[in-house]
């Protein structure tokens, strides 16, 4: 395990309310991206972006709490505010039992070809955007299940305009939502596919489908909903 040298451990333990009812028991500053290989147990700590990587702002580019490299699990981390742009995962990764509170940039984001992530529990809020952010190649697929998210944009995003496109698939498994505009944005023009199963998310959106590019571009929106093909719904 590669851990960035400059972290510093602030020693006040205490108990957040979260989504997912989860406490953090320390707080550990972070002012350069923590560098993950093999396994990384936070223990419940809270780690909370500092120096540069605390400006909370939601520019593009910037840099993440967390990078971990092919093959990398991060477990029992609560991200706190702010969170910089979060998770970067550099090819397949596992994130079990990570909870952000308030969202940076992004929760996480995904790259890499033939990339297998899993999500397996946690919680996310306060995302104004995205909450993940898919910006793999081609070949492997995510999996997200046993989350609660609330107040967010878009709880997942297959990148709209990454200037390497491929088709993504998602599943989506046991998720309870609320306060959010839609699950998950898809590229039909690529051929995405998202699988969307045990749903508590009320009445929000189950997919947007846009027309995606690689020229920078937004993506043009083109329907909602599940259609059968790129957007499944049970």
């Amino acid at each position: 395990m590669l851990i960035g040298a400059a972290v510093l451990a602030v020693a006040m333990a205490g108990s957040v309310s979260l989504v997912s009812a989860a406490s953090a028991d320390a707080d550990i500053q972070v002012t350069a991206t923590i560098n993950v290989s093999g396994n990384f147990d936070g223990s419940g700590n809270r780690y909370i972006g500092a120096g540069d990587l605390g400006s909370g702002g939601q520019d593009e580019g910037q840099d993440p709490l967390f990078k971990l490299a092919n093959g990398a699990t991060l477990s029992n981390v609560v991200l706190g505010s702010p969170a910089a742009d979060g998770i970067h995962c550099s090819g397949s990764c596992t994130l079990r039992n990570v909870t952000w509170q308030d969202v940076g940039e992004d929760a996480a984001t995904f790259r890499g070809t033939n990339a297998t992530v899993v999500v397996d529990g946690g919680s996310a809020a306060k995302a104004s955007d995205k909450v993940f952010q898919d910006n793999r190649g081609a070949g492997g697929s995510v999996t997200i299940r046993n989350f609660r998210v609330n107040d967010f944009g878009k709880f997942y995003r297959s990148c709209g305009n990454c200037s390497t496109q491929a088709a993504r698939t998602v599943n989506i498994q046991n998720l309870t939502a609320t306060g959010g505009d839609v699950i998950a944005g898809v590229n039909v023009n690529y051929g995405d596919v998202a699988r969307l199963s045990g749903l508590n998310i009320g009445s929000i959106d189950t997919c947007h489908l846009f027309n995606g590019n690689n020229s920078g571009d937004e993506p043009t929106k083109i329907g909602e909903g599940a259609n059968g093909r790129n957007c499944i719904v049970s």
